[in-house]
């Protein structure tokens, strides 16, 4: 009997990622009024702005306009972190990128799995943010030995689920029928759980060192703490969630508004209060999952990222404890001193671009050795920002923290340990900055060889 064809991991992936907003929308049904309210801003600006409308569209940003971009959960043990990066192999997701939250005071540094060539991207570019807690950073001796014994007993993944990504890695894939089993096993994984596993006072007491502590260590799983729709204007949804039943954490993160956006501005509504069983039927509540939302511009450099990070420090500085309005005007005016303008910051290396033919160059022939800002300003090349698919720290953590309480601990900041994360991962991570400049590099030499073909 002939075996049947592979499913592609892209398509693995839009199966998994439609799957999973079906079940969050089930249990934070908040979340169904978020996606609504996003779409709604979404098509207002793309019918406010036909220019916008026309350069997403040639970009090819449309079309996954409306697919949620991440979800985040956080795991315990590397022996779970470790069996993610197998299960999320299965929907061609790769860790990309180091976060040390610890520098933000949250007890925990992360990845994010995602895909990483343009054409997975351009399917489905659906990604988790992963992180790991970092038990050794719990000051109390008998919590952090508490915390290791409770996490000891769990499995976070299903049989099947075991099962299925271990065919996947014997046989080079998965069936369609195979990757519907699939989706389902690797679903509870996510799934939330009113019952907790430990007792009322275990709980409290991890819950008194860290919130984000609690939250990983007392459940059976990694049920999943947000997931995120992407907006093209932020500052209106941020404006029109308390009309929708929201409360929207107190600032958006990120950089100001721009005609040019850059890098990733993000903003939730706050976290849900939900009733909890705790070991001996105590009753309790638990704050944890919340609706996030994210508006991506253009990736930078590290000269762009270096700038960026500079005029973030200060703009923070000077906009603590002011509310989103005044917090955005600060910002702005900080961030006066980044360049607004695309051609602006192509020409002085701050962001990635991606370059192809125009029509007139799919037409040249005869160009001799002109270099691409020669064909650039003949009209034969054009120059187009590459949206940036990944994470910043200090908004992840000031997400997390704005969804935790708002505390942060000292105790825990400047720990980075890539290595430590790579060693509980099984695998290095993959240097964000490093697809980019290979994006780019790449639509340089496929414009250039074009030409000469041409020609």
């Amino acid at each position: 009997m002939k075996q049947a064809p592979f499913l592609s991991t892209d398509a693995v992936r839009d199966r998994f990622s439609k799957a999973m907003s079906a079940m969050y929308q089930a249990e934070v049904p908040q979340y169904g009024t978020l996606l609504e309210l996003v779409e709604r801003v979404n098509q207002d600006t793309l019918s406010q702005q036909p220019e916008l409308h026309r350069r997403l569209e040639a970009q090819g940003e449309l079309a996954r306009l409306s697919v949620e971009r991440h979800g985040a959960i956080r795991v315990g043990t590397a022996a779970e972190l470790s069996m993610l990066r197998r299960l999320f192999a299965v929907m061609g997701m790769y860790p990309v990128g180091y976060y040390d939250l610890s520098e933000a005071g949250v007890p925990v540094h992360s990845t994010a799995f995602r895909p990483i060539d343009d054409d997975a991207l351009a399917m489905n570019p659906f990604r988790i943010f992963t992180s790991l807690l970092r038990l050794e950073l719990i000051e109390s001796e008998a919590l952090r030995q508490r915390s290791e014994e409770i996490l000891a007993q769990r499995d976070i993944f299903t049989p099947g689920a075991r099962e299925l990504i271990e065919r996947h890695e014997s046989q080079g894939g998965l069936t369609s029928e195979e990757a519907d089993q699939f989706v389902q096993e690797a679903l509870e994984t996510f799934r939330w759980h009113q019952n907790a596993t430990v007792d009322l006072e275990t709980y409290q007491a991890l819950h008194d060192e860290h919130r984000l502590i609690a939250d990983v260590v007392c459940f059976k799983g990694p049920h999943i703490n947000h997931l995120t729709p992407r907006t093209l204007d932020i500052d209106d949804v941020q404006r029109r969630m308390p009309e929708k039943g929201m409360n929207p954490k107190a600032v958006i993160e990120g950089p100001p508004r721009r005609e040019c956006p850059i890098l990733l501005r993000q903003t939730s509504f706050k976290a849900l209060e939900e009733s909890i069983r705790f070991a001996g039927d105590a009753q309790g509540t638990h704050t944890a999952r919340f609706g996030e939302i994210e508006q991506r511009g253009v990736a930078l450099t590290p000269k762009g990222r270096a700038l960026y990070d500079q005029l973030l420090n200060e703009g923070r500085k000077q906009a603590a404890g002011l509310d989103n309005d005044a917090h955005q005007a600060v910002m702005n005016n900080v961030f006066a001193k980044f360049p607004d303008n695309d051609e602006a910051m192509r020409r002085e290396a701050l962001a990635y671009f991606h370059y192809h033919l125009t029509e007139k160059g799919q037409a040249a022939s005869d160009i001799g050795k002109a270099n691409i800002e020669t064909l650039i300003a003949q009209g034969l090349v054009e120059a187009q920002p590459i949206t940036y698919e990944d994470f910043l720290p200090v908004s992840a953590a000031g997400i997390f923290q704005s969804n935790l309480g708002g505390a942060e601990s000292e105790a825990y900041a400047g720990n980075a340990n890539r290595d430590a994360f790579e060693a509980a991962l099984g695998a290095q991570v993959t240097d964000e900055l490093a697809l980019y400049a290979e994006r780019e590099n790449a639509s340089k030499a496929k414009v250039l060889a074009r030409l000469k073909t041409n020609a």
